[in-house]
């Protein structure tokens, strides 16, 4: 079912996935790495075709709205950015989520660029409740209940996290086995932390009317 209310096609006809319903901090406090602005989508979990979200436009650069934004250690102090999986200790401690980002960095072409003229990617943080249309749909590999390439249950109530792609993707498989121990899901846990950051709580699913996630951000 949609959520109640009426919108005009504003948000829908948007290039921005992410819908600010209840707005936590607008966080500019950070500077976005280069590759913010050239990673390919999805950036990391590219193979095969069926473990790619249906949700991402693979034709566009850089972070995208909805994807979440990391804290990279590997490019300095007060850098933020999409995800990486570079070696060494100091890396996979300190590589963590710090909210999603509002818009594209590079987006489409003849878009008005902010984020190119100032360096700065706005992301959401300190809780908040948000939608999405941004979000993973398909599991990354064979985990659980999952085999690679299947479609991922979202459930109300259950905790989502980042993926290795830096997109949202639920902490359970659909049996209720929990994905957050898992290196082929989550992007934290292959930098070496043993349990993935829980970032919101899912409170409504995609369906064919609504193609979009509602949930409260926990970060």
């Amino acid at each position: 079912m949609p959520m109640l209310g009426q919108a005009s096609g504003g948000f829908t006809e948007s290039s921005s996935a992410l819908r600010l319903l209840h707005v936590g901090v607008r966080n500019t406090v950070g500077i976005l790495t280069d590759d913010a602005f050239t990673q390919t989508n999805p950036p990391i979990v590219t193979a095969p075709a069926s473990t790619i979200s249906t949700n991402v436009d693979t034709s566009v650069l850089g972070v995208l709205s909805g994807s979440v934004a990391f804290t990279r250690p590997d490019q300095g102090s007060n850098y933020v950015g999409g995800p990486n999986e570079p070696a060494g200790a100091l890396n996979a401690l300190c590589t963590k989520p710090l909210g999603l980002f509002i818009n594209n960095a590079a987006g489409y072409a003849y878009e008005n660029q902010p984020a190119a003229a100032s360096g700065k990617g706005p992301y959401v943080s300190a809780m908040g409740t948000y939608a999405s249309q941004l979000f993973e749909t398909q599991a990354p590999a064979a985990v659980g209940a999952y085999a690679q390439g299947d479609d991922l249950q979202y459930t109300t109530g259950m905790g989502l996290m980042a993926s290795r792609n830096g997109f949202l993707i639920p902490t359970l498989d659909s049996a209720g086995g929990a994905l957050d121990a898992s290196a082929s899901f989550s992007s934290e846990v292959t930098n070496g932390a043993s349990v993935a950051t829980t970032i919101a709580i899912l409170k409504m699913p995609a369906d064919s009317v609504q193609n979009e996630i509602v949930f409260d951000q926990r970060i």
